[in-house]
């Protein structure tokens, strides 16, 4: 998924839960944001401070993917949570170990992801928290099938546009083809290109077993939209298990809507159609002005740390405990931290 939907449909889900505009924006800006923290390290502040941070991206083509210890760190928490076959825990999926380690949409743990941050909403980190927990738990419905390590399971063949968007009705060009599995790993869905991040995209392809496979991603990018709204409606009542209502049947045909007329293969341009329609009042919150900037100038990173962030030393902000940025890497570090050491072991999945 993109940012039209990392920020934007995260954004409409967490107000039509029952969040107030001002804690939906951390959480939608949190969600976008797993993908553009792509740096890591100590900052050194000038009054002898430090603050130690990770990375939950990666770009696609970034040579720490080569590296197996940099993809289980990034790919597995964040992007591609091993769905153990959807099985709940002590049960293990038919075949190698790698079938444990596939997406899977809404899996067992996926759920038990969810609980978690539910149960941890009291952190200072909280609401960042959920932003994190919204994006990996929405990814499962995008990257099923592929897995955040490289392997042959996620080679594919033949991916091909069955609907009439057009956008794609050349599907990938052989030329285009012979690129990809020249330079790209097979890691993720590096391999089928932005198709599995498309809403409005209905598409086939062969998958590594030689199987046919058929997408419909607005039916499953509406699915994503309506359990994250449940998930964080759990989380106001402080209940994981509380009965929810969802997304209403008039909020989701404006989000079918948007999903399958935005015909657009550039993330950015079908968020602006999003920041459009909110702002026009077409969901049953009314209407928001909303926004995000991932990187200079009012960035939760610039209003932190400055604008000369870059340098050997950093300025220290008496704010700084307290930003937005703080609060979100902290929040990444407690997630990595419970996914690797304490969810997937739980499944029998050891990954770092």
């Amino acid at each position: 998924m993109q940012i039209d939907f990392h920020h934007a449909t995260t954004y409409v889900a967490a107000r039509l839960a029952g969040f107030d505009q001002p804690d939906a924006e951390i959480v939608a800006y949190a969600a976008q944001y797993v993908d553009d923290a792509t740096d890591s390290g100590t900052v050194y502040f000038d009054n002898k401070a430090l603050y130690h941070r990770i990375s939950s991206a990666h770009k696609m083509v970034d040579k720490r993917n080569a590296k197996a210890l940099a993809n289980h760190l990034v790919w597995l928490p964040f992007h591609f949570l091993p769905g153990n076959g959807g099985l709940e825990a002590g049960l293990n999926p038919r075949g190698k170990f790698i079938n444990k380690v596939v997406c899977t949409p809404n899996s067992a743990v996926a759920e038990e992801m969810v609980r978690q941050a539910i149960a941890e909403k009291h952190k200072p980190y909280g609401l960042h928290r959920l932003g994190v927990t919204m994006h990996v738990y929405a990814d499962t419905w995008a990257h099923q099938g592929f897995a955040g390590v490289c392997h042959p399971v996620n080679d594919i063949e033949n991916a091909k546009e069955t609907g009439d968007s057009g956008v794609f009705k050349k599907g990938l060009r052989p030329i285009l083809r012979d690129i990809i599995d020249d330079t790209i790993p097979p890691l993720g869905h590096g391999r089928a290109t932005v198709f599995p991040d498309m809403p409005f995209l209905q598409w086939k392809y062969k998958n590594y077993k030689g199987k046919r496979v058929e997408r419909n991603n607005t039916d499953l990018f509406c699915e994503a939209a309506n359990c994250l709204c449940m998930a964080m409606q759990r989380y106001i009542a402080g209940d994981p298990d509380a009965s929810v209502s969802g997304i209403q049947k008039r909020d989701m045909t404006e989000i079918r809507n948007l999903f399958s007329s935005c015909l657009r293969e550039k993330g950015k341009e079908r968020h602006a159609t999003w920041r459009a329609a909110i702002k026009d009042g077409i969901f049953s919150f009314g209407s928001d002005t909303v926004a995000y900037t991932g990187k200079g100038k009012g960035s939760w990173k610039e209003k932190a740390l400055g604008s000369n962030f870059h340098q050997r030393v950093t300025t220290y902000r008496k704010d700084f405990l307290t930003s937005d940025w703080k609060l979100f890497h902290d929040a990444i570090q407690a997630h990595r931290f419970y996914v690797i050491h304490d969810l997937l072991p739980k499944y029998g999945i050891c990954a770092a």
